[in-house]
């Protein structure tokens, strides 16, 4: 929902629309960037911001407008925790403000439970499965919401860690830094880093650190600016003289797996099943394994009553599933992934745990970007 090329034009895009004076445009505009915590000023570029900056600002755009009404999917799934408190105070000061009703969409209740008055569960197909004060709602059904998938405050996943010694390195970068064309600010700067083969690596840190971009260079995806990542042989094959990044793509693709932060980024077919079966079709899979492997992730995680539908009109958890499973299909010896769990019920969070899981202990480097803390306690070799 970002219209605009600079982030105070964006916010005031509202503001403008419903006739504000012009004197009084600017201040409220400055005033909602403080309130959201966005860290830049109105004149800095949109197509700069990190998936959670993104966030900040179209919450500020909604807030300046003063609603009657705030309705909030899923507002701080991209963003650091110090950043998701920022915003849950920025929009318990709106709402005490102007005694607007608030309407939050989450599957993270706990975060919000204390700024609401009433739960709403929705089940399979949207009848409501329980509904009442939060007090009452987890204290009643807190047993069978856990088991129908639903976050139920205070239920913490079991650790799972790796269950052997770490094998071979696989990837290693040093003094990896990055510096966007037409910037002066490094994006990242002097990371190393080892993906080491039965393990996994969760990058975490707060919004605009680097952490997407650091997951694109180690997947192979972007050049570094600075400092060196290599292969080990084994991993390379006959591409050992060269970095990752200069491998040909029908190669990397099937050494190193990745998943974007915007999982749309990523389809290139009309169907879902179709989606699953390039991977393992390009390893060179039968027809009759590439079907047992995607009938396989289809029900794993849920998809397989929209395997023929398009991606792309999928919901958002629904494409975050299905671009993890793209990646899984081939098994590669390094998997990078940004933002794994964004958009998942307890259920399918934990399907796509014990997917990533399985891939690392059977020796696959995993390397993961992510904000989501019950995922790093419950995975993380290293942090």
């Amino acid at each position: 929902q970002l219209v605009m090329a600079r982030a105070g034009d964006d916010v005031a895009f509202g503001l403008e629309n419903l006739g504000v004076p012009t004197a009084d445009i600017w201040p409220r505009v400055d005033a909602v960037l403080s309130a959201v915590g966005f860290p830049y000023g109105r004149e800095h570029r949109t197509e700069t911001l990190s998936g959670g900056e993104q966030q900040r600002l179209a919450l500020a755009g909604a807030l300046a407008m003063r609603p009657d009404l705030l309705l909030l999917d899923e507002p701080t799934a991209n963003l650091d925790p110090d950043g998701a408190a920022v915003v849950r105070a920025a929009v318990a000061a709106a709402v005490s403000a102007t005694g607007a009703t608030l309407l939050v969409i989450e599957h993270r209740v706990a975060q919000w439970a204390d700024l609401v008055d009433r739960v709403v569960v929705l089940g399979p197909g949207g009848a409501i499965a329980a509904d009442g004060p939060p007090r009452r709602v987890f204290a009643e059904h807190g047993a069978e919401l856990t088991r129908a998938g639903v976050w139920v405050p205070e239920h913490h996943p079991p650790p799972q860690r790796a269950g052997s010694p770490a094998g071979a390195t696989l990837v290693t970068g040093q003094g990896l830094g990055l510096t966007h064309a037409g910037s002066t600010a490094p994006a990242l700067s002097d990371v190393d880093l080892a993906v080491r083969a039965g393990r996994l690596i969760a990058i975490a840190g707060p919004n605009g650190a680097g952490k997407s971009t650091l997951g694109l260079i180690l997947a192979g995806l972007l050049a570094p600016s600075t400092g060196t990542l290599s292969a080990s042989a084994e991993l390379a094959g006959r591409d050992a003289a060269r970095p990752p990044h200069r491998w040909p793509a029908a190669r990397l693709a099937t050494r190193i797996g990745s998943v974007f932060q915007n999982p749309e980024h990523q389809f290139v077919t009309a169907r879902v099943r179709h989606e699953l079966a390039i991977g393992p079709r390009r390893v060179g899979r039968s027809t009759r394994a590439t079907a047992a492997i995607v009938d396989d992730l289809l029900t794993r995680l849920r998809l397989d009553h929209l395997a023929q539908a398009n991606p792309y009109t999928l919901s958002g958890g629904e494409q975050r599933r299905l671009s993890v499973a793209t990646a899984l299909a081939t098994a590669p010896a390094v998997l990078v992934l940004d933002e794994p769990t964004f958009g998942q019920d307890l259920r399918t969070w934990t399907e796509l745990v014990d997917l990533v899981a399985g891939l690392r202990d059977s020796g696959a480097g995993v390397v993961v970007v992510t904000h989501d803390a019950a995922f790093v306690d419950t995975l993380a070799d290293e942090t």
